[in-house]
């Protein structure tokens, strides 16, 4: 995956949490809100998660450590 391409998924993915979380909090359901934000940072932390690991597979690839 092209690391722009992460990125502008990243910024997409906090864009729409953040106005879920706006909306839901000002029609007064604040622990739905929470739970929108918490499954907004929850898909980008997988996302980091799989991007870390490709990039300790490089590391092992180019110092050989098996």
């Amino acid at each position: 995956m092209a690391s722009i391409e992460i990125i502008f998924k990243i910024a997409g993915v906090g864009i729409l949490t953040a106005v879920i979380h706006t909306v839901l909090k000002h029609a007064g359901k604040e622990e739905q809100a929470y739970m929108a934000t918490l499954a907004g940072v929850s898909i980008v932390l997988f996302w980091v998660i799989q991007i870390l690991a490709e990039l300790f597979s490089e590391i092992k690839t180019v110092f050989k450590l098996f």
